[in-house]
């Protein structure tokens, strides 16, 4: 069974966020999690990414990681991520 993520924040610059999202794909693959990245079109940096992962925990485990809490960083989030998971 997978669940759906569905996730909020602000950034300082999407474009500087968004490299370092693209970057990181090959990270997300290995996790079995994808992810696509959007901007809220009436306040660009305000980011919203929506995915899949297996299970919650794998999730919430691959967010833990340090180099995850790192890239996060080099990305300019500002802001406490807003994280809603959804199962069907």
């Amino acid at each position: 069974m997978s669940i759906k993520v569905i996730i909020s924040f602000e950034v300082e610059d999407f474009g500087k966020f968004k490299s370092v999202f693209d970057a990181g794909e090959n990270v997300r693959n290995e996790a079995g999690i994808t992810l696509e990245l959007h901007k809220n079109m009436d306040a660009h940096n305000n980011v919203w990414v929506i995915g899949a992962a297996a299970s919650k925990e794998v999730f919430t485990e691959f967010l833990k990681d340090p180099s995850a809490q790192e890239r996060m960083r080099n990305g300019g989030v500002i802001q406490p991520l807003n994280i809603t998971f959804l199962e069907s």
